[in-house]
């Protein structure tokens, strides 16, 4: 998946990796994700301990407005014209410098990066439209349908596929993800969560792994990919899974196909389903946390059932505790597992030959430790507060700005596998892998409902 290494070739073979030494600090996506990504916070502590605003001015976007009308769209863009101009500088000449040290042509990408920044103005103009959550028109999603549409009906040119950098802007979001929830706040607001998420992701991930592989026969690292895509979060762990085991493109596109195809299921049954059964909104919060594939899916499914209950924030509570604090740490465990996996034991029996530790360095997501190391950071830095100056104080004003950040980069990687997505591309998902997937899902979501609604009800009912 990165440049650095060869994961795949044609006939499904493992390729040797290969590494470009020291070079590889400046090379590679992962490494860029990292230096971006822990720049960005350094410069909000910094700006922070300043009192500085300057940043929550930066990371503006549409998406929270709440229009009725076009005039007060209107009128929005016009007042921050100015600041949403200085945004795309500042993402240009930061995407635009690393990509050209990495080797992409800036004439290619500049004007790929205006379309896809233009366009990821749309969409969240249209996610801030005051009824767009009775539609489930999350940002997220409507920009993965948005560039589904246009790469599959329009005829962008091939060259503008170096400005849509769907593994650069997902890793770089991870990054941000660490920086964005302290460990030691994970701790103490979440350790339900995280027991659930534990035993959601051991068993779901193992059981879609076995049923690829047992029942259905399929490569190993597709099951892998899948296997970690349904337990997980969706398409940010089967892009960090997928490079970690070194599996083909067509092994990531089918992952993502199932991800997608059943989160938007779960958009729509999750919250109706919870209705019928009378839960909490706590309860229905964790369920959807603990059941659905994708983070802005999610939230969708989570905000429809606490408006449908009256107790919309409980629900989200609920949910991003047990997926975003709970589920999403797995991606970084998931991808030290499988890559050791893959090194150690199924590269030796594939080759005959028992790989390097170095090997294994090589073809290490380095993107994970970027997330474990900016969380880290940003739990020495918040130790000293308490949680309600944290809440009222450090949350609006440092982990905000780099929420919204962290957002924007999470909307070009979705809007860009949409649009470099094309279905005459692509192999259709096989019946097999379907079936492997489905399986988990059924396991996921009855375990989910088990756990949320009766092993730790009180919990979740008490938010």
């Amino acid at each position: 998946m990165g440049k650095s290494q060869d994961v795949r070739n044609e006939k499904g073979e493992p390729g040797a990796v290969r590494n470009k030494g020291w070079s590889e600090l400046y090379l590679k996506e992962d490494w860029w994700a990292i230096w971006v990504g822990m720049g960005l916070m350094v410069l909000a502590v910094v700006l922070y301990n300043s009192g500085s605003h300057f940043l929550s001015a930066l990371a503006i976007n549409p998406g929270g407005l709440k229009w009725s009308s076009f005039d007060q769209l209107a009128d929005h863009f016009a007042k921050n014209a100015g600041m949403y101009f200085l945004q795309f500088i500042f993402w240009m000449a930061i995407f635009g410098l690393s990509c050209r040290i990495m080797g992409i042509k800036l004439n290619e990408f500049a004007p790929s990066f205006l379309f896809l920044y233009v366009l990821s103005i749309a969409i969240f103009s249209v996610a801030g439209w005051v009824n767009a959550s009775k539609f489930n028109l999350e940002a997220p999603l409507v920009a993965l349908v948005v560039g589904l549409i246009i790469s599959n009906t329009g005829s962008l040119p091939k060259w503008m596929d170096s400005g849509f950098r769907v593994e650069y802007f997902v890793k770089l979001g991870i990054v941000l993800l660490g920086a964005t929830f302290p460990i030691t706040l994970v701790l103490t607001a979440g350790p339900i969560a995280i027991m659930q998420a534990t035993i959601i992701s051991l068993v779901t991930c193992l059981v879609i792994y076995f049923s690829a592989t047992r029942l259905f026969g399929l490569d190993r690292r597709l099951a892998a990919v899948i296997g970690v895509g349904g337990s997980v979060c969706g398409v940010s762990a089967s892009m960090a899974i997928a490079a970690s085991v070194g599996a083909k493109k067509d092994d990531l596109y089918t992952s993502v196909t199932l991800v997608v195809g059943w989160a938007l299921v779960m958009i729509v049954v999750l919250p109706f389903v919870s209705q019928a059964l009378g839960l909490s909104a706590g309860v229905a919060g964790a369920w959807i946390g603990t059941s659905e594939f994708a983070d802005a899916a999610g939230f969708a499914a989570a905000s429809a059932y606490g408006k449908m209950s009256g107790h919309e924030d409980t629900a989200i509570k609920a949910f991003t505790l047990m997926k975003v604090i709970g589920r999403d740490l797995w991606i970084g465990v998931w991808s030290i597992v499988w890559a050791l996996i893959a090194t150690m034991v199924w590269e030796k029996r594939e080759t005959g030959t028992a790989p390097s530790a170095r090997e294994f360095w090589w073809r290490f997501p380095k993107f994970v430790i970027g997330f474990f190391v900016a969380s880290m950071l940003m739990t020495w830095f918040t130790s000293g507060y308490t949680t309600d100056e944290f809440n009222k104080v450090v949350k609006p004003a440092l982990i905000m700005p780099l929420v919204s950040l962290r957002t924007w980069a999470f909307l070009f990687c979705f809007l860009s596998i949409g649009l470099t997505t094309r279905f005459r591309e692509l192999k259709p998902v096989g019946w097999k892998a379907f079936a492997a997937f489905t399986i988990g899902v059924a396991v996921n979501v009855a375990l989910g409902y088990y756990l949320s609604a009766h092993v730790f009800a009180e919990h979740w009912s008490n938010l």
